[in-house]
């Protein structure tokens, strides 16, 4: 069910408030890249899992005990979750995961393109992605 013409001008009316009001935001929105924030995340795994490599280390170096297993232990699993997180993010920085039938995360129900993949307007609004947006929302719940 697309918006009503009340409802469009409505949010046409908060997308022009929030331009004036912090125009550095509103650009700062518009120009956000997932890329960057993926290959952050990349970059704090790789960190993670090196402090993870090193708590075990040290676990096995100091040989106390139960503290060693202990150190051990969290060390690995530290590691292992870094790899796990930093494999998942390079996998959906590099789009390979949604092909065989997967859908991206938040993606519900049958397309309405009939199966074909639909190309990104790059030069559409914010009101038209919006738009677009609730109305797949609708046509995948029906």
């Amino acid at each position: 069910m697309p918006l009503s013409e009340n409802e469009q001008r409505l949010l046409e009316q908060i997308e022009r408030a929030l331009v004036e009001d912090d125009p550095k935001f509103a650009s700062t929105v518009r120009s956000t890249n997932p890329r960057t924030y993926l290959l952050r995340r990349v970059r704090r795994s790789g960190g993670l899992f090196l402090l993870g490599l090193v708590v075990l280390v040290v676990g096995v170096v100091i040989n106390q005990g139960p503290l060693t297993v202990a150190l051990g232990i969290l060390g690995f699993v530290t590691m292992l979750f870094a790899a796990l997180r930093g494999a998942a993010d390079l996998r959906r920085m590099s789009g390979r995961g949604q092909e065989s039938g997967r859908r991206p995360p938040g993606a519900r129900g049958r397309s309405s393109s009939g199966g074909k993949t639909r190309q990104p307007r790059s030069s559409s609004s914010f009101m038209e992605r919006v738009e677009e947006r609730w109305r797949r929302r609708w046509e995948d719940n029906s």
